[in-house]
C-alpha cells in the first residue's frame, strides 16, 4: 500500500507542477502583451509594417478557409486606414505550396492593395521564425502582427522578448464553438511552450 501511496503522491506533484506552469506561462504572456492588441481599426496606431501570420489559404475539403480571408481583410483594413506602409506576408513555401504568394494575390486581387508595397517571406514555417526574420532579415521592428487574437499573444511574446515596437491588431475569429474551443485549448499549451523554450534559450523548430 505504501509504494501505492507513493506513486500517488508522485502523480498528483506532477499534475499540480503541470498546471501550475500552465497557469504562470500564460499569466506571463498575457501581462507583457496586455494593451496591445486591437480589435478596432480607430483605435490601434500607426505602425511602419503590418506583419501577416500566414495559414492555409483552404481548408482540407477545398473550401476558402475563414482564417485566411479573415486576416487578409483585417490587412486591408489596416492599409486603406492609413495604419501601415508597408507588408509582410509571411508563412511557408514548399514544392506545390505557398502561402506568402497566396496571402500576396489575395490582398492585390480581393482587398485592392497595391503589389509593391506587399514583401514575401517564403521562411514563415512558424511563428517565432516569422517573428525573427521580419526583425533580423527584413529590419523591420516597428510593426503590427496580424492573425486571430488567440494567436496574436503569442506571436507578440516572441516579439516582445526580442525588443521589437509591436502591436496586435486582431482579425475575426470564426465562431463555430468546436473551432473556438480547439484553438484556445492548443494556444494555452502552445504559449507553455514558447515560455519554455525562452526561458530555456531554445529557438522553436
Amino acid at each position: 500500500m505504501r509504494f501505492f501511496r507513493n506513486i500517488f503522491k508522485i502523480v498528483f506533484t506532477s499534475a499540480e507542477l503541470v498546471l501550475l506552469l500552465i497557469c504562470l506561462s500564460n499569466i506571463w504572456v498575457f501581462g507583457l502583451t496586455d494593451g496591445r492588441t486591437f480589435t478596432r481599426i480607430s483605435k490601434i496606431p500607426p505602425r511602419e509594417v503590418a506583419l501577416v501570420l500566414g495559414t492555409s489559404p483552404r481548408m482540407r475539403s477545398g473550401a476558402s478557409n475563414p482564417y485566411f480571408t479573415k486576416r487578409m481583410d483585417a490587412t486591408a483594413l489596416l492599409y486603406h486606414h492609413g495604419k501601415i506602409k508597408k507588408i509582410i506576408v509571411s508563412g511557408e513555401k514548399s514544392k506545390g505550396y505557398d502561402e506568402p504568394a497566396a496571402m500576396k494575390n489575395f490582398l492585390i486581387y480581393q482587398e485592392g492593395v497595391p503589389e509593391d508595397i506587399i514583401i514575401e517571406d517564403p521562411k514563415g514555417f512558424n511563428t517565432f521564425q516569422s517573428i525573427l526574420r521580419c526583425k533580423e532579415v527584413y529590419k523591420k521592428s516597428d510593426v503590427i502582427i496580424v492573425s486571430q487574437g488567440f494567436h496574436n499573444l503569442r506571436a507578440l511574446f516572441f516579439a516582445r522578448n526580442n525588443n521589437m515596437n509591436a502591436l496586435g491588431f486582431d482579425a475575426q475569429d470564426v465562431n463555430k464553438p468546436e473551432s473556438y474551443y480547439r484553438n484556445q485549448s492548443r494556444e494555452i499549451l502552445a504559449r507553455v511552450i514558447a515560455v519554455v523554450y525562452f526561458v530555456l534559450g531554445i529557438s522553436p523548430d
